[in-house]
C-alpha cells in the first residue's frame, strides 16, 4: 500500500522508506479536496486583480512590483530558472527523494494555492523515480531552500537534469521516458514549490535516522571494548543512573547491561582494579547525552515534516492570504547543529577507547595489538586515522546556525544556514561511523588476546559475524580493506542486527 499524504501524519520512518526503499506515496482524498478548494480561491483573487504578494507581485525586494496577469506564467518560469543557482556535487538520490516527498506533503495541506495537477506531477516524478540533479550548495535556509528546490522544479518544466533508471538525462528526456507531462506554472505555483525547508529537513531525517541507529551501535561496540579492557559492569547499575534521572543515560546503561549480561570478561568487580577510565566507566553519561540530543531533534523534525513552510499562506475559509515567515529554517538549523555535535561526541569517545586498546600502558595488551611489535606496526596508524576524522569533525561541528548573511537587498536580513547545518551533520555522521568501525576492528583484535569464548552472547554474535570476513591479524596486512569492511558493518546495520538478535531491542 502507498503512504497517504495529508500534511499532518507523515513519520520520519515513512520518509526513510520512501527515500531509500522507493515506497510509493499518494494524496489522501481529504488533501485532494483541500488543494482544489485552495486553488479555486486563488483563481478568484486573481480574477479580482487583488494585489497579493507572490500571486500578483514580484518576490523578495520586488514585493512592491505589481505583475500584470498576462505576465504571470513568465513570472513563475523566471522565478524557477533564475533561482536554480545551486553549485557543487549533486545531493544523494535519497536526499532528493526525501525532499520531494516532504514538498508534496507540505503542499497537500491545501494552504499553498498550487493546482492539483501540478502537485500530482511532482508526486508522479517521485513514484516513477525521476530524480532531479540537485547541487548540494547554494541554500541560505531562508527563504527556505530556494536554490536546491528550484533544481527539482526545473525538471517539472522540462529543464535541468535528472537521473532515471541509472542514467543522467536532460529533464525533458527523463520526463518523456517516465511518461510524465511537463508543465507550465500558473500564478503562485513557483513560489509554492520552492519556498520551504524541505532540503534541510529531508537531509536531516536521513542523518537523524542513521544517528539513532549509530547511538545504539556505539553501545554495542563500546561494550566489546569494555570486555577487551576487562571493564567493571557495576558502573552501569541502574541505581546510579536513576539518581541522575537523565533519560538517555538510563537507556544507555540498560543497553550495556543487556549486552553484557552474560559476559565473563566484563564483571561487577575486577581484581587489581577499583574503577575504569571515563571512556569505559562513563559510557552511559556520554552516549546518553547524545541520545537525549537526538530525541530532541526527532521531535522537531517530526513536526517539521508535517509543516507548511511557503509564503504567503492561504486560508480560503477565512478569506485571508497572510504573508509570514514559515520558510525560515531556524527551527531546523539549531537541532541539526546539535545533531552534528552529538554525533561528533560518539566519535570523540570512540577514538579515546581505541587509544586505550592500542596503548600498552593503558590496556594491558600488546602494543598496537600486534604480537610482533617493531617488525609490525599493528593498529598504530588505524588510531591515527580515527584521530584524523575526529579532528575533522571538530571543524564541521562549528554551528552553522549562528551565522547569517543578509540577502535580497537586505529584505531578507537574517537567514538560518540550516541546510549547511544538515549537510555538515551528514559529513560528521560518515566520519563517526568510520571511527566506530575502527573501534570495532580494534576491539575484535584485542579480544584475540583475551578469550573470545568469554564474550557475552550479544558481542559474541557480532564478533563471529566480523570474523566471517576478517580473520585475526597475526602479521601486518593492508589495513584499509578490513577497515572499510568494518565501516560498512556499522553503516548497513549488521552490528546492531546481530546484537539485537541475541539480546533484544536496544533503546
Amino acid at each position: 500500500m502507498s503512504i497517504k499524504l495529508d500534511g499532518q501524519s507523515l513519520t520520519i520512518e515513512q520518509v526513510i522508506s520512501v527515500a531509500r526503499n522507493y515506497e510509493k506515496a499518494e494524496l489522501s482524498d481529504k488533501s485532494k479536496t483541500a488543494v482544489i478548494k485552495c486553488r479555486e480561491y486563488v483563481d478568484k483573487k486573481l480574477e479580482a486583480e487583488i494585489v497579493i504578494y507572490g500571486l500578483t507581485t514580484g518576490f523578495g525586494k520586488f514585493a512592491d512590483t505589481v505583475i500584470p496577469a498576462e505576465d504571470a506564467a513568465d513570472l513563475q518560469r523566471n522565478l524557477i530558472i533564475s533561482h536554480a543557482c545551486g553549485m557543487g556535487n549533486p545531493l544523494p538520490i535519497e536526499a532528493t527523494r526525501a525532499a520531494m516527498l516532504l514538498r508534496c506533503n507540505a503542499l497537500s495541506r491545501g494552504n499553498s494555492g498550487i493546482r492539483f495537477k501540478t502537485l500530482q506531477t511532482l508526486l508522479d516524478m517521485l513514484n516513477k523515480n525521476v530524480h532531479p540533479i540537485v547541487p548540494e550548495k547554494g541554500s541560505l535556509g531562508a527563504s527556505g531552500d530556494l536554490a536546491p528546490l528550484s533544481h527539482i522544479v526545473l525538471v517539472m518544466l522540462g529543464e535541468g537534469e535528472a537521473e532515471y533508471n541509472g542514467e543522467v538525462l536532460s529533464g525533458k528526456e527523463a520526463m518523456n521516458r517516465a511518461g510524465i507531462e511537463t508543465i507550465e506554472l500558473a500564478a503562485k505555483e513557483g513560489l509554492a514549490l520552492i519556498n520551504g525547508t524541505q532540503i534541510m529537513t529531508g537531509i536531516g531525517c536521513l542523518v537523524l535516522h542513521d544517528a539513532i541507529n549509530l547511538s545504539k551501535t556505539a553501545d554495542i561496540i563500546s561494550a566489546m571494548t569494555a570486555e577487551a579492557q576487562l571493564g567493571i559492569k557495576k558502573a552501569y547499575d541502574h541505581k546510579i543512573h536513576e539518581l541522575r534521572n537523565q533519560s538517555g543515560q538510563q537507556k544507555t546503561a540498560r543497553n550495556l547491561l543487556k549486552i553484557l549480561s552474560d559476559s565473563k570478561l566484563a564483571a561487577d568487580t575486577q581484581q587489581d582494579k577499583v574503577q575504569d577510565a571515563y571512556t569505559i566507566r562513563c559510557i552511559p553519561q556520554i552516549h546518553g547525552a547524545t541520545k537525549d540530543a537526538l530525541e530532541y531533534a526527532y521531535g522537531i523534525l517530526s513536526r517539521e515534516i508535517n509543516a507548511v513552510t511557503d509564503n504567503p499562506l492561504i486560508f480560503p475559509d477565512d478569506d485571508e492570504v497572510i504573508s509570514g515567515g514559515n520558510f525560515h529554517g531556524q527551527p531546523v538549523a539549531i537541532p541539526m547543529d546539535l545533531v552534528g555535535i552529538a554525533i561528533a561526541e560518539l566519535a570523540n569517545v570512540s577514538e579515546r577507547r581505541i587509544e586505550r586498546l592500542v596503548n600498552p600502558q593503558l590496556s594491558g595488551l600488546p602494543a598496537f595489538l600486534t604480537k610482533h611489535g617493531g617488525v609490525c606496526s599493528g593498529f598504530m596508524i588505524a588510531q591515527y586515522s580515527a584521530a584524523s576524522m575526529v579532528s575533522e569533525n571538530k571543524v564541521y561541528a562549528h554551528p552553522a546556525s549562528v551565522d547569517s548573511i543578509p540577502s535580497s537587498a537586505n529584505q531578507e536580513d537574517h537567514v538560518s544556514m540550516g541546510t549547511i547545518a544538515a549537510r555538515k551533520a551528514r559529513m560528521i555522521l560518515d566520519n563517526a561511523q568510520k571511527v566506530l568501525g575502527i573501534e570495532l576492528f580494534a576491539a575484535s583484535q584485542a579480544i584475540t588476546f583475551r578469550d573470545e569464548q568469554k564474550l557475552s552472547s550479544a558481542t559474541s554474535a557480532v564478533y563471529k559475524m566480523l570474523r566471517e570476513e576478517i580473520p585475526p591479524i597475526d602479521h601486518d596486512i593492508v589495513m584499509y580493506e578490513p577497515m572499510a569492511k568494518c565501516d560498512l558493518m556499522v553503516k548497513d546495520g549488521r552490528v546492531l542486527e546481530y546484537a539485537e538478535a541475541v539480546c533484544g531491542m536496544l533503546e
